[in-house]
C-alpha cells in the first residue's frame, strides 16, 4: 500500500507522512523544498519515496503522475498550497496567479488523473485540502477563500458522482480552522490571531475521517461551531466579521 502526499516538507502534509507511515503505508512525498523531505524521509519507518517538484507547474502534475501511475497508490493526498493576504486591488498578480496555479490546477489534475486510476480498480482514498475559508468570501484573502471553495466544491461534487455509481472510491474535503504552521508566514500575515488546532491534531483527525468516506471533515468542535454559525448568519455579517478578522491580522497596514 502507497500514499502520495503533495506539500509534504511541512505542517499538515509531514505530520499526515508520520500518520500514514505509523499505519504502515509507504510514502511518495512531493514538495519544492528538496533538502526537507530528506530530512523526513530520514525520520519514517517505512520505504519513502522523496520528490522534489513545483506543482504549480501543470506539465510538472502531468510529469508527476507519469512518474508514479504504475505504483499501487491506494491515497492521494493534495496538500499542497498557500495563501495571500491583502486588499484584492494592491496584491500582486504574480503571486495571486501562482496561487491559483497551486491551490487550484494542481489539485484539479492531480485528482482527475488519479481518480480514473482509482474508478478502474474500484478503490482508493483522495483527500483534498481545503479550508473553513471555503465556506464564504474572504475580503483581503479574497483569491485564497475563492481558491479553497474551488477545492471543497469540486470535492463534493465528485463525491456525489462516485456515491451515484455506487464506487468504492471516496473522495474528502479537509477543512480546518487555523493552525499554527508555517502558512501565515508565507501569506504575509503581520499579526496571527488564535492558537488554532496543532497540525497534528488535524492530520491525525483527517487520516482517520478520511477512511471514513466522510464528504467534508472540519476538525475540532470549535470549528464545527464556527460552520454552524457560518450556516445560519446572513451573509453581510459574515462578509463584515472575515474583514474585521483580516483586519487584525494586519492585512490594511502599511
Amino acid at each position: 500500500m502507497k500514499a502520495l502526499i503533495t506539500g509534504a516538507s511541512s505542517g499538515i502534509g509531514r505530520d499526515m507522512a508520520h500518520v500514514l507511515a505509523g499505519m504502515g503505508y509507504d510514502l511518495i512525498l512531493v514538495a519544492r523544498r528538496k533538502e526537507l523531505l530528506a530530512q523526513l524521509k530520514e525520520e519514517l519507518p517505512v520505504e519513502v519515496r522523496a520528490i522534489a517538484l513545483d506543482l504549480g507547474q501543470g506539465k510538472n502534475c502531468m510529469a508527476l503522475y507519469a512518474q508514479v501511475k504504475d505504483e499501487p497508490i491506494e491515497i492521494l493526498i493534495n496538500n499542497a498550497g498557500f495563501g495571500l493576504i491583502g486588499p484584492f486591488h494592491m496584491t500582486d498578480i504574480n503571486t495571486e496567479l501562482a496561487m491559483i496555479d497551486i491551490n487550484i490546477k494542481a489539485v484539479h489534475i492531480l485528482t482527475k488523473l488519479f481518480l480514473k486510476d482509482f474508478i478502474k480498480r474500484d478503490s482508493g482514498y483522495i483527500l483534498n485540502v481545503s479550508s473553513l475559508a471555503g465556506f464564504l468570501p474572504g475580503p483581503l484573502m479574497a483569491a485564497y477563500y475563492a481558491s479553497k471553495a474551488y477545492v471543497r466544491y469540486i470535492s463534493e461534487a465528485v463525491w456525489e458522482e462516485l456515491r451515484q455509481q455506487k464506487s468504492n472510491v471516496s473522495i474528502s474535503a479537509l477543512c480546518p480552522g487555523p493552525v499554527p504552521t508555517a502558512f501565515n508566514k508565507i501569506a504575509q500575515a503581520r499579526r496571527i490571531s488564535g492558537k488554532g488546532l496543532p497540525s497534528a491534531v488535524v492530520a491525525r483527525y483527517a487520516i482517520k475521517q478520511m477512511f471514513k468516506k466522510k464528504r467534508v471533515i472540519v476538525p475540532g468542535f470549535g470549528m464545527k461551531a464556527v460552520h454552524g454559525v457560518q450556516r445560519i448568519l446572513p451573509m453581510r455579517a459574515l462578509l463584515a466579521f472575515a474583514h474585521k478578522r483580516m483586519t487584525h491580522k494586519g492585512a490594511l497596514d502599511e
